[in-house]
C-alpha cells in the first residue's frame, strides 16, 4: 500500500496555500468593492466602452427628431435652429470666420469646437451655430468679442476670474511696473518671493512651498514627495475627480496609457475608507473639494449631456463630515492628505477649502487666480513631506524643477493678489459669500419654475451647474440660446456657470432675466417637447439602438 504521506503534503500545501491567498482575494475584493458603480469608477471599462462607441452622425431629417417627435414639432424645431444661425451669421461673423481658420493648426480649437455637443449632431452645430472663440477685450463682468458683442462674462476663465477681470488687469499691470527692473531673469528670487512664501505658509498652515508653472505641475509635485517619503507606490482620486491632464491621475479615457499605481474609489464611501485603513501601498489620497457638487461625477459638459440624468446639489455638512473621516483615517495610517485647491482655492473662503470645511490637509495645491492672472502652480506641505533630498542618503533625491517656476513677474503678481488678499476691507467680500450665491440660485429657480422651464441650477457658492427635469435628447441647446442673449460661456456649455464675486445684485438680475429668455425661447421653439413614453431609459437605450445598428452595419 502506497504511503499516504505524500497526499497528506499537499493538501498542506493546499491550505498553506489558500491562507496565504485569501488575504490578498479579501483585500482585492474591498477594492472592488470600494469603487464607485459607474463608469468614472472603472477605469478600464470606460476605456473599452469608448472604444466600442462608434461614429454616426444624424443628417438634417433625423437631427430634429431624434427623441421620436412628430413631423410638426420637428419643423418647429428646424425653424427655430436655423432662425438661430440666421442671427449667429449676423453677429458673430468675424469671429466664427476667424475661428475656422485658426481651427485648420490649432489642435485644441479642433477639439473644443467638436465636442460642444453630443457627437452624433456636432457637424451640423459648427456648420451653423459656430461659435467665434476671439474675444478682444474685457470689463468689469462683461467680455467684447471680435465683433463687437458684449456678453456677461460667467466663462470664469476656467475659474482664474474669482475677483472680476478689472482686478486682476491691475494685479498684472503693478507686476510689470515691480518686476521690470529685474525683468525676465530666471534662476535668482525676485526678492518678494519672501513676502508670497510667508503669506501662503499662514494661509495654507504648513510649512513650507514649492513654486510650478500650473497646477497640474503642482499636483504631479505633491504626489511624488508623498510617494518618496512614505516609500508607497499608489494614489487614490475619487471617481469624477479632475486633478489635470497628467497620467496617473487620468486613469480613464483620455489617457492613451493606463496607469498601474492608481486607485480610483467613491467618495463619501464607508468601503473607501475601510480600503484606506487596510492597504499598506497607499501614498497619497487626492481630494478636489469641487466634487462637492457633483460626488462621483464627471466634470459635467454638454459634450455628454444624452439625456436629463445629470444632477448636481452641494451638502457642505455632508462634505464636511466626509473629510473630517476621510483626515482621521489619513492619520492613522500615514497617509498624505492633498487637497487640491487649484480651481476653489480662494473662491470659497479667503482661507481656502481647508478654512471652509474646516479640514487641514498635509499637502495643499493652489493655481489659477492666485498669480494676479499669471500661469502659476503652488505646493505647500509639511516640513517632513517637502524635503526633496534624504540628508543620510545624499544621491537619493525626489527631483522637481522648472524653467519658469518663480518667474519675476508671476512672483510680482503673486504678491500683488495676496495683498489685497489680506487686506480687511478686501475680506470683507467673503462676509455672507454663501447666502448670497444660495439665494442667487434660488431665485433663479424660481423664476425657471414660475416660467414652467425644466431647467434647474445647482450650486457651490458662485460655480453653478445647470441640469433638466424633463427628459430630453436636446438639452445642449440651450448654450446657443444664452450666447444668443448675451451670455458668455466656456467650452463646456451650461455644465459650469462661473461667476466672478463683483456680480451686484442688479448685474445678476440681469443675467436671470437674460437666461430665463433663453429658456422660454428654447421652450417655445420645442426643443423640450415630451410624451409620456419619453424617458431617460427609454432614450439610452435609443441611443444603445442607434449605436448597435451602426456597429452592425459596417
Amino acid at each position: 500500500m502506497d504511503s499516504p504521506l505524500p497526499i497528506l503534503s499537499l493538501a498542506g500545501a493546499a491550505v498553506v496555500g489558500t491562507a496565504a491567498v485569501f488575504p490578498k482575494l479579501r483585500a482585492r475584493l474591498a477594492l472592488s468593492r470600494a469603487k464607485h458603480r459607474s463608469l468614472t469608477g472603472h477605469a478600464k471599462m470606460s476605456r473599452l466602452a469608448a472604444r466600442l462607441i462608434p461614429f454616426y452622425e444624424f443628417d438634417i431629417g433625423d437631427f430634429f427628431q431624434s427623441d421620436g417627435a412628430p413631423p410638426a414639432v420637428a419643423a418647429r424645431r428646424q425653424d427655430g435652429f436655423f432662425r438661430l444661425a440666421g442671427l449667429y451669421q449676423q453677429r458673430f461673423a468675424k469671429g466664427r470666420q476667424m475661428t475656422l481658420q485658426a481651427a485648420t493648426r490649432i489642435s485644441d480649437l479642433q477639439f473644443t469646437e467638436a465636442y460642444r455637443v453630443p457627437f452624433q449632431y456636432s457637424r451640423l452645430v459648427r456648420e451653423h451655430l459656430g461659435t467665434g472663440a476671439f474675444m478682444q477685450s474685457s470689463a468689469g463682468i462683461t467680455l467684447t468679442d471680435v465683433d463687437g458683442n458684449i456678453f456677461y462674462d460667467l466663462t470664469g476663465s476656467y475659474g482664474v476670474n474669482i475677483f472680476g477681470n478689472d482686478f486682476y488687469k491691475e494685479c498684472i499691470a503693478s507686476a510689470e511696473a515691480r518686476a521690470h527692473a529685474l525683468g525676465p531673469v530666471l534662476g535668482p528670487y525676485h526678492p518678494v518671493v519672501a513676502d508670497n512664501v510667508a503669506r501662503l505658509c499662514g494661509i495654507s498652515g504648513l510649512d513650507e512651498v514649492s513654486f510650478h508653472m500650473s497646477g497640474t505641475e503642482a499636483v504631479m509635485q505633491a504626489v511624488r514627495l508623498a510617494r518618496y517619503h512614505t516609500g508607497r507606490s499608489h494614489l487614490v482620486r475619487f471617481a469624477g475627480a479632475y486633478h489635470g491632464w497628467w497620467g496617473d491621475v487620468q486613469p480613464g479615457v483620455g489617457n492613451p496609457i493606463a496607469p498601474h499605481e492608481t486607485y480610483t474609489l467613491a467618495e463619501m464611501s464607508e468601503r473607501t475608507l475601510r480600503v484606506l485603513k487596510t492597504r499598506r501601498d497607499i501614498a497619497c489620497v487626492l481630494v478636489n473639494p469641487l466634487q462637492a457638487l457633483h460626488p462621483n461625477a464627471n466634470a459635467p459638459a454638454d459634450s455628454a449631456l444624452v439625456d436629463s440624468s445629470r444632477a448636481g446639489g452641494f451638502d457642505r455638512a455632508a462634505y464636511g463630515a466626509w473629510l473630517k473621516s476621510l483626515r482621521q483615517v489619513c492619520t492613522e495610517r500615514n497617509i498624505v492628505l492633498i487637497f487640491d485647491e487649484v480651481f476653489v482655492g480662494f473662491r470659497l473662503a479667503a482661507g481656502g477649502a481647508q478654512d471652509y470645511f474646516g479640514v487641514r490637509a498635509d499637502m495643499v495645491t493652489y493655481g489659477k487666480s492666485l498669480a494676479g492672472g499669471l500661469p502659476v502652480g503652488v505646493v505647500c506641505g509639511r516640513k517632513d513631506l517637502m524635503r526633496r533630498f534624504r540628508e543620510d542618503h545624499p544621491v537619493d533625491v525626489c527631483f522637481a524643477r522648472g524653467t519658469f517656476n518663480s518667474h519675476p513677474y508671476v512672483m510680482t503678481a503673486m504678491d500683488e493678489f495676496l495683498s489685497r488678499l489680506a487686506s480687511p476691507n478686501f475680506r470683507a467680500v467673503y462676509n455672507g459669500l454663501d447666502e448670497t450665491w444660495n439665494g442667487r440660485a434660488m431665485r433663479l429657480n424660481e423664476m425657471l419654475a414660475e416660467h414652467d422651464l425644466p431647467v434647474r441650477v445647482a450650486n457651490l457658492s458662485s460655480i453653478w451647474m445647470v441640469h433638466y427635469t424633463e427628459p430630453s435628447r436636446y438639452n445642449w441647446m440651450l448654450q446657443y440660446y444664452l450666447r444668443a442673449e448675451g451670455v458668455a460661456l466656456s467650452w463646456v456649455g451650461t455644465g459650469r456657470l462661473i461667476f466672478s464675486l463683483n456680480y451686484t445684485d442688479a448685474d445678476f438680475a440681469e443675467v436671470a432675466d437674460r437666461f430665463v429668455a433663453a429658456a422660454g425661447k428654447m421652450k417655445q421653439d420645442g426643443w423640450w417637447w415630451r410624451e409620456d413614453s419619453l424617458s431617460n431609459k427609454t432614450i439610452r437605450r435609443r441611443i444603445l439602438k442607434e449605436m448597435l445598428t451602426r456597429a452592425f452595419s459596417r
